[in-house]
């Protein structure tokens, strides 16, 4: 690409991914754990959205279908999951997103939720991705661990095929060895020249696929830093799964963001983007 062509804003709600001096904000639990758990988190998000200005948009999977062994806690499902969610947007007025996995999953969450994410694991299948633009909800491509940021463009042009044009790219790391993946900032500038919003996934970034033997491990103290080395890049949103008590989490206890680190670290994050913009 020569050109970098002008940037599309993505409106979801009160959150616009892709204007200028916005930063937003998708943040929540890995996995649905229960109902009063998640429903507590996402009240926590929200004040703390209200009284900072954060354009939330809030997160949490049904169904963690990628898990590294047979016996992880993989969620409610989908028709539980749905339930909670929709209670969730009911309550709080936000956006909601969450992974779907097939094409019947993608009908059925985009009755309920607002973005659909196509997981990185999934993100070159092809009747998943087509499904999932064919609802006309917003689709949340992951960038997968395998691919270089250039591949992007076919998948791309997979949602773009069913007329939808309300695409989000999320980068969250690179293969990198053996149990590793590397955040390479140069994939962020690469992905924005496809003219789509462009969000950086920091705490899966952080990850040490299969590092534990049955169960993924990582190094969440560092998603704040590299979550700070994104928006010095210019990405345009950033994706931050967090818990109040991480050690007790469900999935990816090793890398979410305990609930109390995140006024701090949005507040960090703000200072940069106010400079960079």
């Amino acid at each position: 690409m020569s050109e970098s062509p002008k940037m599309r804003n993505v409106r979801c709600g009160k959150v616009t991914f892709g204007r200028r001096g916005s930063l937003a904000l998708i943040s929540g639990p890995c996995v649905i754990e229960s109902l009063d758990g998640c429903m507590d988190i996402a009240g926590k998000l929200v004040r703390l959205a209200r009284q900072l200005e954060i354009p939330l948009v809030f997160k949490a999977s049904y169904d963690k279908a990628n898990r590294t062994a047979i016996s992880s806690y993989r969620g409610p499902g989908l028709e539980a999951g749905l339930e909670i969610l929709s209670a969730i947007k009911a309550r709080y007025g936000i956006p909601i997103l969450t992974d779907v996995h097939s094409v019947e999953e993608a009908r059925a969450a985009a009755k309920v939720v607002d973005i659909l994410q196509i997981p990185a694991f999934l993100c070159r299948q092809t009747d998943l991705v087509v499904a999932a633009g064919e609802t006309g909800r917003i689709v949340n491509i992951k960038k997968g661990q395998f691919l270089a940021p250039g591949d992007v463009g076919n998948i791309i042009a997979k949602v773009e095929s069913t007329g939808n044009r309300r695409i989000l790219l999320t980068e969250r790391g690179a293969s990198f060895g053996y149990n590793n993946l590397v955040a390479d900032m140069r994939s962020l500038l690469i992905l924005k020249e496809y003219g789509y919003p462009v969000i950086f996934d920091a705490t899966h970034s952080v990850q040490r696929p299969g590092g534990a033997g049955t169960s993924t491990t990582g190094d969440g103290q560092w998603a704040p830093a590299l979550a700070r080395a994104a928006v010095a890049t210019g990405c345009n949103g950033i994706f931050v799964e967090t818990h109040v008590d991480p050690s007790q989490a469900k999935s990816d206890a090793q890398n979410a963001v305990p609930f109390s680190a995140m006024r701090n670290m949005w507040k960090q994050l703000v200072g940069i983007h106010d400079i960079v913009s």
